[in-house]
């Protein structure tokens, strides 16, 4: 895969994946770790899934097509945390906005063409 020749959504997509994933390692591992249950469960079930995408990472669209997918996840769960936990809305909206990003990506890279 080589970056350069990557269409600007899909560079757009790849990192707002990147930034998702970081964000979960920020979010649940150090600015606001879960109080009740192990760090270590809750990071690997908030980004393992954000890992497994790159099997595909040399077909680029096709991995952005199953980050696509599982962002529709972590949508919602910003939708529940920004909605239900004003401690944590600010990254909550971080999370909206990072899943937006990376779902339009993909949906301006289904509308072009392949070159």
């Amino acid at each position: 895969m080589n970056a350069a020749a990557l269409p600007v959504e899909q560079k757009v997509g790849l990192a707002a994946w990147a930034a998702l994933a970081v964000l979960q390692v920020l979010w649940h591992g150090w600015l606001l770790p879960p109080r009740s249950v192990p760090v270590a469960l809750v990071l690997a079930v908030a980004v393992i899934p954000l890992l497994l995408p790159l099997a595909a990472l040399r077909q680029p669209r096709r991995a952005l097509l199953w980050v696509g997918i599982l962002a529709l996840f972590y949508f919602c769960h910003g939708v529940a945390e920004a909605w239900s936990a004003p401690v944590e809305r600010t990254l909550a909206v971080a999370e909206i906005a990072l899943t937006l990003l990376l779902i339009g990506a993909l949906g301006a890279g289904v509308r072009h063409p392949r070159r």
